[in-house]
C-alpha cells in the first residue's frame, strides 16, 4: 500500500500559508482601522475607549474553540490592538519607573508594545504627566494581596481631579538576581520594600544574617548589582534580561497568589460596559452609628462593596476619609440611589471613575 501519511515539509508549508492570510487579515484590519480614526477625527471623538477593548477581548474569549489557549489569545490581541491604536495617534502612558518594575511590565499589560511608554520617578509625577496632558493614561499601583494598600496613591486621589478607567491584576513573581548565580556568592541583597517584605521569610531561610537594604525600585536594585559581583537583587525576569543578570533563584515570594493591582488613570471617564467597577472617596461627620449608616445605602440596594480602606485625613487632625470600591456603574439608577443617600452623612464626597472590572 502507498503510504499517505502527510510530512512535515508539506505541514510548514499550510503553516506557512496560514501565516501569509493572516498577514493580509492584519493589514486589512489596519485600514479598517484608520477609517475608524479618521471618522472619529471628523466628529472629534476619543481616539481610544477602553471598554470597546474590552469588547473585543470578551467576544473572543467566549467564542475560541481552541486549542489555542485563551491567555495567549488574550496577549496576541493585546498587541494587534496597540498596534492598530498607534496607526491612528501615539498613545503616550506614563507609569512609575523605571523600566522593569512591576509597574512597567503592568502597563506593557494593559496597553502592549506600540505605546509609547514613558517612565517617571514618583506616583506624583505619574499624575502630573496626565493632568497636564503630556500623557494620554497614567498607571500607578495602589494595592498589593500579600501587603496591603500603597497609601501613596490613595492620597493623592483627594487633590487630583483624574478619573480611574481602568484596574490591572499582575500576578507578580520575584526572581533573586545577581551577575554570577550562585547563591554562595551574596553578601548583600537589594530591593524594594515591598519586596523584601513578601520575601521576608525566604530570604531568612535561604540567606540569614545577610544584610538586606531597602532601595527605590526592584529596577534601580538590578542596576546597582550589575555592578556588583557580591550583591543580589530581588527583581523581575525582565530586570536580569536588562541588566545582564542571572537568576539564581525563581519564584521566592511567600505567598503562592501574589497579586498587585494597578489603576489607570486619565482626565475623562469610562462608559458604561455592563460590568463595572466604581470607585468612591468620601469623609463621613463624626456621630455615633456613622459607619453602620454609611454602609447601609448599599446593603438595602444588594450592591457588592469589593473595598473599603480608611486613611488620616491630613487637613484635618483626627479625621479620616474613606476609599470604597463597589460593582457597577457610577450611571447605575441602584448606585446614583445609593451614592445620593450616602452623601447626606457625608462632609464630602468624590466619584474617582467607573471603569471594566479586570478580566
Amino acid at each position: 500500500m502507498q503510504n499517505t501519511e502527510i510530512t512535515i515539509p508539506e505541514l510548514r508549508t499550510r503553516i506557512d500559508s496560514i501565516d501569509d492570510a493572516l498577514l493580509d487579515l492584519l493589514n486589512e484590519r489596519s485600514k479598517v482601522v484608520l477609517e475608524v480614526g479618521r471618522l472619529k477625527s471628523g466628529k472629534n471623538l476619543d481616539f481610544h475607549v477602553p471598554g470597546r477593548e474590552r469588547q473585543i477581548y470578551e467576544r473572543l474569549l467566549q467564542g475560541n474553540p481552541g486549542p489555542f489557549p485563551n491567555d495567549a489569545l488574550k496577549s496576541v490581541f493585546r498587541e494587534i490592538i496597540s498596534a492598530c491604536l498607534a496607526l491612528e495617534s501615539p498613545m503616550k502612558v506614563a507609569f512609575l519607573g523605571p523600566k522593569a518594575t512591576f509597574s512597567h511590565l503592568a502597563t506593557m499589560q494593559q496597553f502592549g508594545l506600540s505605546a509609547e511608554l514613558v517612565p517617571q520617578k514618583s506616583i506624583p509625577a505619574v499624575f502630573e504627566e496626565v493632568e497636564k496632558g503630556r500623557a494620554l493614561y497614567g498607571v500607578v499601583p495602589v494595592e498589593n494581596s500579600t501587603e496591603g494598600v500603597i497609601s501613596h496613591t490613595l492620597d493623592m486621589f483627594v487633590e487630583s481631579k483624574l478619573q480611574i478607567t481602568a484596574e490591572i491584576m499582575l500576578e507578580v513573581h520575584h526572581d533573586l538576581l545577581s551577575r554570577t548565580g550562585r547563591l554562595e556568592d551574596i553578601k548583600k541583597v537589594y530591593s524594594h520594600s515591598q519586596p523584601i517584605a513578601q520575601c521576608r521569610q525566604w530570604l531568612d531561610s535561604n540567606l540569614p544574617g545577610v544584610p538586606v537594604v531597602d532601595v527605590a525600585s526592584t529596577a534601580v536594585a538590578a542596576q546597582i548589582v550589575s555592578d556588583d559581583y557580591t550583591a543580589a537583587a530581588i527583581s523581575s525576569e525582565l530586570a536580569a534580561s536588562l541588566y545582564d543578570l542571572k537568576v539564581v533563584r525563581s519564584r521566592i515570594e511567600d505567598q503562592v497568589n501574589n497579586f498587585t493591582r494597578f489603576l489607570v488613570i486619565s482626565r475623562k471617564g469610562c462608559e458604561r460596559s455592563g460590568n463595572d467597577k466604581t470607585s468612591v472617596l468620601f469623609s463621613v461627620k463624626d456621630e455615633p452609628g456613622i459607619l453602620c449608616r454609611m454602609l447601609e445605602p448599599f446593603a438595602k440596594r444588594g450592591i457588592n462593596l469589593t473595598k473599603i480602606e480608611s486613611r488620616p485625613y491630613k487637613s484635618k487632625a483626627w479625621e479620616y476619609i474613606f476609599f470604597l470600591d463597589l460593582f457597577g456603574h457610577a450611571s447605575d439608577p441602584e448606585v446614583i440611589a445609593a451614592l445620593d443617600e450616602l452623601k447626606v452623612c457625608c462632609q464630602f464626597l468624590k466619584i474617582l471613575g467607573s471603569f471594566p472590572r479586570s478580566m
